[in-house]
């Protein structure tokens, strides 16, 4: 499939390293973290004196943005998601972990998952602390409606939208790519706050401590990098220990392929033939005079006088579906011993053949002179007596 095809292609692909290094704590950085906290610190104090950020929240409440364009609101009902912890962190997760896996390195995946800490610990202890309760459910006008058991200030929506997509641009790897997430991340950011404040689910100073809760997160995570770096060394130390008992404890292979034998000798009008390992292969046919032949090798390996071995006896060779002769395998149960080949002998030379004791070595007689006169018979008599 198209699928394995491809995850096939990225399997042999080299590792690929970060080419970005580790972000470091740089003054730049450490002047928008210190005024960022100024900014949170100022909004807290601003909810709790009850001043004109107060006002600002009630008049927007009761301007009811849902009901003055109710146009976009099936819309921004599905925009709102983009802030919602659940689908976003599945959804970076999922690009991080490509990542983590391109890299060999579980650093994306770490940092995402502090982030992520970071923000619920800190978001949620605000929330619980403070009490406030949303617009919908304000009882009195002008009130700040603090410790009333609410869950609401800051946003979690506004300060995970902030959090979740700004880590795509921290671990961006080019300036570039860096930018062009970092207007995504604001995009994503600003649009769920400003759609909070649409939908009446949360004040405008919600809002504004929710970006700034979440701008925290990410300004603070160079501070992180030493214990970032930690883990990774440990999950990767620990990756290589689960590799070397998986390698111990695996199975050595063995091997299901069944070895071929060994060409078997069949025998055939007193030869012996090798007959080739094939399925359905048959036995070569014998020559003519292949049994006069057999006699006389058999004369010439045992001489007159000694006793002939008796050769065991063969079983019947089984035929195949086509009628051709099967020899059977030696070492398989009911197949006969294998015949030990003798080495070769010279071929005895007849007394009448040797050259006579006059003549040069080697002299070839003429023809017919072996030969001997015939003995004359005595005539036959008449036939019908």
């Amino acid at each position: 499939m198209r699928t394995e095809r491809i995850l096939a292609r990225l399997e042999q692909e080299p590792e690929r390293p970060s080419s970005r290094d580790v972000p470091r704590m740089s003054r730049h950085r450490r002047v928008l973290f210190g005024s960022t906290v100024v900014l949170y610190a100022v909004i807290v104090a601003a909810v709790l004196l009850k001043s004109i950020l107060v006002r600002v929240d009630w008049q927007v409440m009761l301007f009811r943005p849902y009901k003055q364009w109710p146009e976009y609101h099936a819309f921004l009902d599905y925009f709102v998601v983009l802030g919602q912890r659940a689908p976003t962190a599945v959804l970076v997760a999922a690009w991080l972990g490509w990542r983590s896996w391109r890299q060999r390195t579980p650093r994306p995946l770490l940092i995402l998952a502090l982030a992520l800490l970071l923000l619920n610990v800190s978001v949620g202890a605000v929330k619980i602390g403070l009490g406030r309760l949303g617009p919908h459910y304000a009882t009195e006008v002008g009130s700040a409606e603090l410790f009333a058991g609410g869950d609401i200030f800051p946003s979690g929506h506004t300060a995970n939208a902030v959090v979740t997509w700004g880590i795509l641009a921290y671990l961006a790897s080019t300036p570039r790519a860096r930018r062009m997430l970092s207007l995504v991340a604001a995009f994503a950011a600003l649009g769920v706050g400003a759609t909070t404040v649409y939908l009446g689910t949360h004040w405008v100073s919600d809002v504004l401590l929710g970006w700034a809760a979440g701008l925290l997160i990410l300004l603070g995570l160079p501070w992180c990098e030493p214990a970032i770096a930690r883990a990774e060394s440990l999950v990767l130390e620990y990756r290589e220990r689960l590799r070397a008992l998986r390698r111990r404890q695996a199975p050595l292979p063995v091997s299901t392929a069944s070895p071929s034998p060994a060409p078997a000798l069949g025998r055939s009008n007193g030869q012996y033939s090798a007959a080739g390992h094939r399925s359905g292969g048959r036995s070569p046919r014998p020559y003519a005079g292949a049994g006069a032949a057999a006699d006389e090798e058999s004369a010439s390996e045992h001489p007159e006088g000694e006793p002939h071995a008796e050769e065991p006896a063969w079983p019947a060779e089984p035929q195949p579906s086509d009628g051709a002769a099967v020899p059977p395998v030696p070492g398989t149960p009911g197949a006969p011993p294998a015949r030990v080949h003798h080495t070769a002998r010279p071929h005895p030379v007849r007394a009448a053949e040797r050259a006579p004791a006059g003549q040069g070595g080697g002299g070839r007689r003429p023809a017919g002179t072996d030969r001997t006169a015939p003995t004359p018979t005595a005539p036959l008599g008449p036939r019908g007596k």
